[in-house]
């Protein structure tokens, strides 16, 4: 069979998805908007065969198809073509950067000897996970290597990932995709790199949020999706490297969390930027696959999780993709004279689809052109003088097509989407001002914090909304502040006893039983 072409047939099962089926053969897919046939992130082509689709209709080859709406029929078999924009095989950008400015003194958390002197921290996201190499002697960082998480076929977000693992079966094979398929990997990557034998790791340190780690540990996670969100562990655990499937005998020391949905991940980003120690008020915004804001303002340290939701990672839209090549990373708009320029990431623009940045650029630019009203719907007298080229109508709506009769596009339901995610990090962030009796303009540093902060235009953002009130020059952007304060924690052991410390110096606030907080929310669904 032509290697492009994959075969399936239903002995494997026909009670799934064909994504999900898909995803156990070793092909995941880029199912962005949670397989609810909402984007064409999963597309793929049939090429021989039959499908059922959602509605029990049968599909027969000659079609392309949502693979998330499709099964194969009771003893039928498939012959597929994966479209390339589908596979989430694509190189990823992953969040390797990042600023320290905290000090650090190398006294090792981990035991070294001769020989085994090498030491790794590692940032496991939802959606990656990066791996750090250091000498214990030295301190020096050796190398880095990221890549997607394995476990992105049980989903990808925190919920889904939260449900499946809830059965014993499906939580050990989720570490077992986590640890043998990505996290070994990428430590035997990063030590071919450093020029190091795998054999001198002595062990590491490990970051992430609350239901990633729970999985890693074997840990039932369910109480984390239902109220009041409580985990069964916060405080940093020691594995064994061998109990998790790992090898090497050594140790791994997982960070601690704040709360259910304030991770190990956000308690290094606090420590590594060094925000406790600020003379001035000071706020830490992570904006990854989920959405966490930490504010300490007068010794007071006071943290919430928003349900923004992936939208930003491109979750939900039609054309919305994480950040990997291939993906428009900037768009420039101008409607008067007109203008439409596009960034992508390693050229072919517009390949994988449109990452977080571009949006949120095409929204501040749109605005600012009177092409978008406040409620994010395009005014109606403007679209009209748009070059034909770049307007879709049709029953769902008006789209804005960046390039091509098949290139990518921004739907009103897509921007929609956005202001949704946007409303609940700006809400969250007044939520937490208003709590602490600060405005926005007395905050000295906004730390502005994961993989997807380090791409975006600060003053759009500030100009969206996203980062409400705040200026340009209040805003520093310190990229993978969980990858930072995981290092952090394996080169100085007093680092582990500083984060330990803040589990009992946060005050978590829960945005639903907040007074006010609903009202706050609609009131930042519009574009300034």
């Amino acid at each position: 069979m032509n290697s492009d072409l994959i075969e399936i047939e239903a002995a494997e099962s026909s009670s799934i998805s064909l994504t999900d089926l898909l995803a156990r053969r070793g092909h995941p897919l880029n199912a962005r908007c949670g397989q609810r046939g909402l984007c064409r992130g999963c597309i793929v082509d049939l090429v021989g065969g039959e499908l059922i689709d959602a509605d029990g209709g049968k599909v027969v080859a000659g079609a392309s198809v949502r693979s998330c709406r499709m099964r194969l029929p009771e003893g039928g078999r498939a012959v597929l073509r994966i479209h390339s924009q589908a596979r989430i095989s694509r190189a990823p950008q992953v969040g390797e950067t990042f600023f320290i400015d905290v000090p650090c003194e190398l006294a090792p958390s981990i035991s070294w000897e001769t020989g085994r002197d090498t030491g790794f921290a590692v940032d496991i996201g939802t959606t990656t996970v990066v791996v750090l190499l250091a000498d214990l002697k030295t301190g020096e960082v050796l190398a880095r290597a990221g890549d997607f998480s394995a476990q992105i076929r049980y989903g990808d977000n925190v919920i889904t990932r939260i449900g499946a693992a809830s059965s014993p079966a499906t939580r050990l094979e989720m570490r077992r995709a986590l640890v043998e398929e990505t996290l070994a990997p990428l430590l035997q990557k990063a030590c071919k790199r450093a020029s190091r034998e795998i054999s001198r790791l002595a062990g590491g340190t490990i970051a992430g949020n609350t239901t990633m780690l729970h999985i890693l540990a074997n840990e039932d996670p369910t109480s984390l999706g239902i109220a009041p969100f409580t985990a069964r562990f916060l405080d940093g655990r020691i594995l064994q490297s061998d109990d998790i499937g790992l090898g090497g005998a050594m140790p791994i020391r997982l960070l601690p969390g704040l709360s259910g949905y304030i991770g190990a991940d956000i308690t290094a980003g606090v420590h590594a930027t060094g925000m406790t120690l600020d003379d001035m008020p000071s706020l830490l915004v992570d904006m990854g696959t989920n959405g966490e804001v930490v504010l300490c303002a007068n010794g007071r340290l006071v943290g919430c999780a928003t349900a923004a939701g992936p939208a930003f990672e491109g979750a939900g839209l039609s054309f919305g993709t994480r950040a990997q090549d291939g993906a428009v990373s900037g768009i420039r708009f101008r409607l008067d004279p007109f203008l439409l320029e596009t960034e992508s990431i390693g050229g072919h623009a517009g390949l994988a689809g449109i990452c977080g940045s571009a949006y949120i650029d095409f929204l501040a630019t749109a605005r600012d052109s009177g092409l978008l009203r406040e409620n994010g719907r395009f005014d109606r007298a403007k679209w009209a003088e748009i070059p034909a080229q770049h307007r879709i109508e049709n029953d769902e709506g008006f789209s804005f097509r960046l390039a091509g009769n098949d290139g990518p596009s921004i739907s009103e339901i897509d921007i929609a989407h956005l202001l949704q995610a946007k409303a609940a990090i700006g809400a969250g962030i007044e939520t937490l001002l208003t709590a602490t009796g600060i405005r926005a303009a007395e905050i000295g540093r906004v730390y502005l914090a994961g993989g997807f902060g380090m791409h975006i235009d600060v003053p759009y953002a500030i100009a969206i909304g996203l980062l409400p009130g705040f200026r340009a020059e209040q805003v520093r952007v310190v990229g993978n502040t969980s990858l930072a304060g995981a290092l952090l924690a394996l080169l100085d052991r007093a680092a582990l006893v500083e984060m330990e410390s803040l589990r009992s110096r946060i005050e978590v606030i829960e945005l639903n039983l907040q007074a006010g907080f609903e009202d706050c929310y609609i009131d930042h669904l519009s574009l300034p």
